[in-house]
């Protein structure tokens, strides 16, 4: 019998605690393990706190109380600057803005990730050539975002998070701004390069996008539940 795959994401009574008048709980006692190669949804309704939870996980927000690890490593009382060179390295952001410089090639937009995640330069464009060939997007090297369609931004953001080959693939409602046909094209990629082994988290309000994986946890008033049993990858 073979053991299971060690956890990326571990959570353990982990709260998130807004210090406005009066206090906001956006997550409450939240326990959560994701093991590598898994494939997990987050769903809820909007102001559910799933927002907040994709927050703490990529290491954007520090958790009021609990305890996080991220491959094993306790963040909890990481520096500011340890938090950032972690999350550079371990965690790539999709979004559902893309969040790609207009005038800077799809190319150059992956290298600049490469840099954040403290890449040497020489390595960079080969490196950023090599994640855009990964999703069908070697061919648009030198394209501009203002010339490439909804689903090709979408594909060069995720060759951008990709890249630094991270633990974990967090992505926040990544076909919010696609149609319905290009949003299918995203999903099978995501699908795709989870079947070749990467660790997804999805956030995301819509069933549709859910239903893709492996397993779905629900968000509501900031408690985390789980909505059926995961198929646990094995190493």
């Amino acid at each position: 019998m073979t053991s299971p795959a060690p956890p990326v994401v571990d959570l353990a009574e982990l709260e998130l605690v807004y210090p406005v008048e009066p206090p906001v709980t956006a997550v409450r006692s939240c326990d959560l393990t994701v093991r590598g190669g898994e494939y997990v949804a987050v769903v809820g309704a909007s102001g559910s706190g799933k927002s907040s939870l994709l927050n703490v996980i990529g290491l954007l927000d520090r958790p009021t109380s609990g305890r996080y690890r991220l491959d094993g490593i306790d963040t909890t009382g990481l520096s500011d600057a340890e938090r950032t060179e972690l999350r550079a390295r371990r965690v790539g952001f999709v979004f559902q803005s893309f969040h790609l410089l207009p005038y800077r090639t799809a190319a150059e937009n992956v290298m600049l990730g490469l840099m954040y995640g403290g890449v040497p330069r020489r390595r960079r464009a080969a490196l950023a050539a090599r994640a855009l060939e990964r999703v069908g997007m070697g061919h648009r090297l030198h394209a501009e975002p203002t010339t490439l369609s909804g689903g090709e931004r979408q594909r060069v953001a995720i060759a951008r998070a990709l890249a630094v080959r991270p633990s974990l693939l967090l992505c926040d409602e990544p076909t919010g701004n696609l149609d319905s046909a290009t949003a299918r094209t995203v999903l099978d990629l995501i699908a795709e390069l989870h079947g070749e082994g990467v660790t997804v988290v999805v956030i995301t309000h819509d069933a549709s996008v859910a239903a893709g994986a492996g397993r779905v946890v629900r968000m509501r008033d900031g408690v985390l539940t789980e909505d059926r049993t995961a198929r646990m990858p094995a190493t």
